[in-house]
């Protein structure tokens, strides 16, 4: 088959599978209506439609994405083997799986039965031979065909070349032992990192920032997270912190704090999650009470990330004891003292612990309790209580979407981890790269590595042009973290016994991908927003 002919039939693909996505929102809305309106009791009722729901339409916003990227290199004569058959082996097995049943997890599928529609038709196949061919391509490349031709301009490409020498250098070589001895990443390469401008990446020059979009967020998320997602997610606490005092903070608080994020002279973390609310932020109840010139704050936050070190806390508090729900949260911007040692937290009215955990453990997580911690009145961001709630979810579009990145990040160091065992590994005379099945799963990883990467990154374009992303955002998020998941667990799968030996890398990054699916919205409750939102959308 011919390139030309490929891209028609991939665009076919795509068209499929918006029309599937389509067929079965008209057939959940239904099923999840009273009176013409979204009914929440039948949206739970019905919960494995509505997820399976926004599933489909991730996989057609996916297979438009790659649809489009593949227009566009062959626009610019750069479509080559490489490029060809990694979109035509996403585009392949993903049309396969919708006719007949995408997984949402291991245990879990969604089928055009389930919604009473009919399976989009398979236009589009690929041979054992292609894939081998594709995993001899990737194998020449050492597993970076993926990112020859990402369909970046050529300023992003400097920057990812500018990153992936810094990891390469300054993380790669330590990440595993950081990682084993459950240790901090060293303040040295945070400096590094402020250095190198990546806590005031998209912050506005005017405050010391590069003034850079999401774009380049998540080219610098991406190769910092290949190198340890440690070390890539340092970044997002400053990001969320930032987008919040961007978005609502007064001109005196933008003045004040933005430029000491950009520069690391702080170090900000995100203190919102309680024991029992989980995703249901709306339902906290840790509270801050106006006494004087302070807010006094009382209650308990949990799985709070780099708490220790960081020197701001953007704390999300009740200020309304009268109110239950999400109209009586207000954000403060809390300072701390960094902690040392055995003593995470020497502020008055403030302690807490460390929560041991199988990965992502180069910053830590904590739980904290708050008994009469005070901060200043005037550090009420925007200086209307209120507003907390609106405020955070303003954040969500960035976070989902330099989530997205750092699972990316993370699978392109598992599919290069996988790969080098692959070559470096011999069985029966050769090495196990020359098995069928161990080539097939570095095909797939690298073919699913491209596709999330590109529905990442239209979502940080629309992003950046201005334009409402939640729903590209939170699609990106879904595949991106699943992608991981499973290009960690084949690489590993690849490794064999040794890849269940804590000596070896692979076993490191199988448990930091984990928890992608988990932080920043779990899969499910993504999977709700998502599906929640496209229903919304049908109404219309």
């Amino acid at each position: 088959m011919s390139f030309p002919e490929t891209q028609t039939l991939l665009s076919r693909v795509a068209d499929a599978a918006s029309a599937y996505a389509d067929a079965a929102r008209a057939a959940v809305r239904p099923r999840v209506s009273n009176n013409g309106k979204l009914d929440r009791a039948a949206i739970d009722r019905e919960q494995h439609l509505v997820h399976g729901l926004a599933w489909v339409a991730t996989y057609a916003e996916t297979l438009r994405e790659v649809s489009a990227w593949a227009e566009a290199l062959a626009e610019r004569s750069q479509f080559g083997e490489v490029e060809h058959l990694l979109a035509k082996l996403v585009a392949a097995e993903y049309s396969a799986q919708l006719a007949g049943g995408v997984p949402m997890t291991q245990v879990e599928s969604i089928r055009p039965a389930d919604f009473g529609v009919a399976p989009p038709p398979v236009v589009l196949t690929i041979t054992q031979g292609e894939k081998l061919r594709l995993a001899e391509l990737i194998r020449d490349g050492r597993g970076r065909a993926t990112l020859e031709n990402t369909g970046l301009d050529e300023d992003f490409e400097l920057i990812r070349d500018q990153f992936r020498k810094f990891a390469d250098a300054e993380v790669v070589p330590f990440a595993h032992e950081w990682h084993m001895r459950d240790e901090l990443i060293p303040i040295e390469i945070v400096e590094h990192m402020g250095d190198l401008g990546v806590f005031g990446l998209t912050i506005p020059e005017e405050f010391g920032g590069a003034g850079l979009g999401k774009t380049a967020m998540c080219v610098v998320s991406e190769e910092l997270s290949r190198g340890y997602i440690g070390v890539g997610s340092l970044g997002t606490r400053s990001e969320i912190a930032a987008e919040l005092i961007l978005t609502g903070g007064t001109p005196e608080q933008k003045a004040h704090w933005l430029p000491k994020i950009a520069s690391a002279e702080i170090l900000p973390t995100a203190v919102f999650t309680e024991p029992n609310t989980g995703s249901d932020l709306a339902s906290l109840k840790t509270r801050a009470a106006k006494e004087g010139g302070d807010y006094v704050v009382i209650g308990n936050k949990t799985w709070i990330t780099h708490a220790a070190r960081a020197d701001l806390m953007t704390l999300l508090v009740r200020t309304d004891p009268s109110s239950s729900d999400h109209r009586g949260l207000s954000m403060l911007l809390a300072p701390k003292p960094r902690g040392e040692g055995g003593t995470p937290f020497p502020a008055p009215g403030m302690s807490g612990g460390e929560i041991e955990v199988l990965g992502y453990r180069g910053m830590k997580e904590y739980e904290i309790a708050f008994d009469g911690f005070r901060v200043p009145a005037a550090n009420l961001l925007g200086g209307e209580e209120g507003q907390g709630f609106k405020q955070l979810m303003a954040t969500f579009e960035s976070a989902r979407i330099q989530t997205a990145a750092r699972a990316v990040g993370v699978a392109q160091c598992a599919l290069e981890l996988g790969l080098s065992y692959a070559l470096d590994r011999k069985q029966f005379g050769q090495p196990i790269f020359n098995f069928p099945r161990v080539a097939n799963k570095l095909a797939m990883a690298a073919a699913e590595i491209m596709a999330a990467r590109q529905i990442a990154y239209f979502a940080a374009r629309r992003k950046d042009s201005g334009k409402r992303c939640d729903l590209e955002a939170g699609m990106a998020k879904l595949l991106a973290a699943r992608v991981a998941w499973a290009v960690a667990d084949n690489a590993l799968q690849i490794h064999g016994g040794n890849g269940f030996a804590l000596e070896y890398p692979i076993s490191r990054v199988l448990c930091d991908a984990r928890i992608l699916n988990i932080f920043e919205g779990a899969g499910e409750i993504q999977a709700q927003v998502i599906g929640r939102r496209l229903l919304e959308e049908g109404a219309n």
